[in-house]
């Protein structure tokens, strides 16, 4: 038969055992966390137990293949590997290879804090050679910061693209750069001051536009592949008798209509491709190009004025050329079948511009 001290004593009971059960199921819950934690470190990130040599090559597949850029900040940025765990942080921190590649193009970050980012980047990079544009149109004072963090590095330099740079800052970057492959300058504002790159003995490859043209000094000899924008024809010859050892080369050329004179014959012997591009100039920069190893030839169909087919022929015939490769771009006169009736042996395609 119950009784208030019964009930009581049963209650107490009760309590205890319910303690004991909640330690239990704590213990249990405990447990079951540390099973979890080892098995989140072998079975769902197996790629943890990968060696640090092949996690840092994998970083590099995620990424543009250099010299190509990737963005400062964001979704495909290497900064984004530092934030995943701190093996990865170790790992990315100490593969040079992900930081070699530096654009300033992205206008939404502030320059100051791209600035900041540009000397992050150059010290993980280390001693490799680095690719570095100037694409943001920083007002001169701004550019004074960015290349204050970027000059002493010059010796590093592989590609340079010097895109927006302020020509009145240009003598800032000038001076030796012994590792420089590629330079691209496209300044728009006219300048006095040239710009000597005169030790660089790697470079080959220059992008100019008809600014740049007449403000550059470089060795031009040593040039195998040359671009030149929106120039006028004439400026272009003393440019081009001087790169007699060019292999590829494109002219983006501006019609001065008012201009008879006949250019002088212009030699090019290694030349292999050959890209001709700009507005409507009739003749005289074709009969001015003589390109015996001329093998793929990409013409806009404006270059020839009237005489569409005699023209090409007249070009083609002095050099002796044996060409492989025509496209016509820009078609609006010539039926490609004419095309190919007039040049049988020549594999011809037609495009728009690039």
């Amino acid at each position: 038969m119950s009784s208030p001290a019964a009930d009581h004593a049963r209650l107490a009971h009760l309590n205890a055992q319910i303690s004991l059960l909640t330690r239990a199921l704590w213990d249990l819950h405990s447990e079951k966390r540390r099973v979890l934690v080892r098995l989140d470190s072998y079975k769902y990130y197996p790629v943890l137990t990968l060696p640090a040599e092949i996690v840092s090559e994998i970083f590099l597949h995620c990424l543009p293949i250099y010299p190509l850029f990737p963005p400062l900040l964001g979704p495909s940025s290497p900064t984004v590997l530092t934030q995943i765990c701190r093996k990865w942080r170790e790992i990315a921190l100490t593969t040079p290879a992900l930081w070699r590649a530096i654009s300033l193009s992205e206008l939404a970050i502030p320059i100051g804090e791209q600035a900041k980012l540009v000397d992050t980047w150059l010290t993980r990079s280390r001693c490799l050679p680095v690719h570095f544009q100037f694409s943001n149109r920083f007002a001169p004072s701004r550019a004074a910061e960015v290349l204050a963090s970027v000059v002493p590095h010059r010796a590093r330099w592989e590609y340079l693209d010097l895109h927006h740079l302020p020509p009145s800052h240009v003598h800032i970057v000038a001076g030796p750069m012994p590792l420089l492959r590629r330079l691209e300058w496209l300044p728009h504002n006219p300048t006095t001051k040239k710009f000597a790159c005169r030790e660089v003995p790697l470079l080959r490859t220059a992008v100019l536009n008809d600014v740049a043209a007449g403000s550059v000094i470089l060795p031009w000899v040593q040039l195998t592949s040359l671009t030149l924008l929106r120039v006028y024809p004439e400026e272009c010859v003393p440019i081009l008798q001087h790169t007699f050892n060019l292999v590829h080369c494109q002219l983006a050329l501006v019609a001065r209509y008012d201009d008879e004179d006949t250019l002088p014959d212009i030699t090019l012997p290694y030349l292999r491709s050959l890209t001709l591009d700009g507005d409507a100039l009739g003749t005289e920069i074709l009969e001015a190009l003589i390109v015996p190893a001329l093998h793929d030839l990409r013409i806009a169909e404006s270059f020839f004025g009237s005489n569409i087919i005699d023209a090409l022929a007249s070009f083609l015939l002095p050099s002796r050329c044996l060409l492989q490769e025509l496209c016509i771009t820009d078609r609006a006169v010539v039926s490609k079948k004419s095309y190919r009736k007039a040049f049988p042996s020549i594999n011809i395609s037609f495009a728009k511009s690039l």
